[in-house]
């Protein structure tokens, strides 16, 4: 599975389904459940037809609604919704690292407080290439990428990752990685101080944030940062009604989190379901916070939209714990679970889930 998720660490529903409660969640088989799972997964070409034709019946089997894939594979989508499971888009929005749009588009990365631009000098990992969401052809840039996901027939909804700003602030459990203290706000890992976003604060507020002592303490340019990604989630969610396909995101853990660590307000959304990654393990909590964390996302949101705990399977130690994991995040509200590992599930976890369902 991708290293990346190693580093940093949600979904869709029919919009005619947006509206009911999680008891009254339509499943592909027709058949209400009290809750659902979901998988995040990259498929690979080395698998044969017949071994993602028993896996897909097994998740099938054991509850699992749906699977959001980090690529496209026509075989691979068409297999899992031929066995009843829906096959989602899983995107990278602001991380976009293409070499040809380094090359032709310098201009559309964001800047960090230095000056530093994530075309040339990405933060903590080469791969860490994040646009700036001011620049004005970026939105429409990501508009673009999106359509040709939803355009695909066989595409259920599209899932939205890295729809965010680079990490001011990493999971405490990752700074001695990088020999960090993280206690402040760094300069260098401070996003988007580029021109375009510049430009576009001072005219919405008339405030010169090269002329803010402190910028990083701006309760004004904070905000300002939130809406800017949220107006390029909520663009993508108004082109996905011209598909009537769903939209859905991984998100950081809580509301409160999101908009501390990587200045992202997913509760002002307008998804059709969001996906917090409570990896509890990332920041050095117990299991029992992922309870928590899932009852400060439903808080937070409202009944907008149903929110699924995105659970990390390396950080529980057995499948005693997962479960702890998964009751914990349906007893507070959680619509579902979705699963995230280094490899594929194994059997006894696929058991556990279809105990539970």
């Amino acid at each position: 599975m991708n290293s990346r998720r190693n580093f940093i660490k949600t979904a869709g529903l029919g919009m005619a389904a947006l509206q009911l409660k999680p008891t009254e969640l339509w499943a592909a088989d027709n058949n209400p459940l009290l809750f659902d799972f979901w998988l995040w997964m990259r498929p690979q070409d080395t698998e044969t037809d017949e071994q993602l034709k028993n896996r897909y019946q097994n998740y099938k089997d054991a509850g699992i609604r749906g699977i959001f894939f980090e690529d496209y594979s026509k075989r691979h989508f068409q297999l899992a919704k031929e066995y009843g499971l829906e096959a989602h888009r899983w995107m990278w929005t602001m991380n976009r690292g293409e070499k040809e749009l380094l090359e032709k588009h310098p201009e559309y990365y964001a800047v960090n407080r230095l000056g530093q631009s994530c075309a040339d000098q990405p933060p903590y990992v080469n791969y860490y290439r994040f646009l700036c969401p001011s620049h004005p052809d970026v939105p429409k840039y990501l508009e673009e990428k999106a359509r040709e996901q939803m355009e695909k027939e066989d595409v259920d909804g599209l899932h939205l990752d890295y729809i965010r700003y680079p990490d001011v602030v990493l999971p405490v459990n990752l700074w001695t990685n990088y020999d960090l203290d993280q206690s402040t706000e760094l300069p260098e890992y401070d996003f988007c101080y580029s021109k375009f976003s510049k430009d576009t604060f001072l005219k919405e507020t008339g405030i010169d944030i090269d002329q803010v002592e402190r910028p990083e303490q701006s309760l004004s340019w904070r905000s300002f940062r939130y809406r800017q990604i949220t107006s390029v989630v909520n663009r993508i969610c108004d082109v996905a009604k011209e598909y009537k396909k769903p939209v859905t995101a991984a998100v950081f853990p809580t509301p409160d989190l999101a908009r501390r660590i990587v200045r992202q307000d997913w509760t002002s959304w307008n998804l059709s379901g969001v996906f917090p990654m409570i990896y509890h393990g990332f920041y050095k909590e117990p299991i029992h916070w992922i309870g928590t964390a899932t009852a400060e996302g439903v808080a937070g949101i409202h009944g907008k939209f149903p929110l699924y705990a995105g659970l990390y399977l390396p950080d529980f130690k057995n499948l005693e714990e997962l479960k702890q994991g998964i009751t914990l995040a349906i007893d507070n509200g959680a619509a579902g679970i979705s699963l995230f590992g280094e490899s594929d599930f194994d059997a006894a976890t696929i058991e556990l889930l279809r105990s539970i369902k």
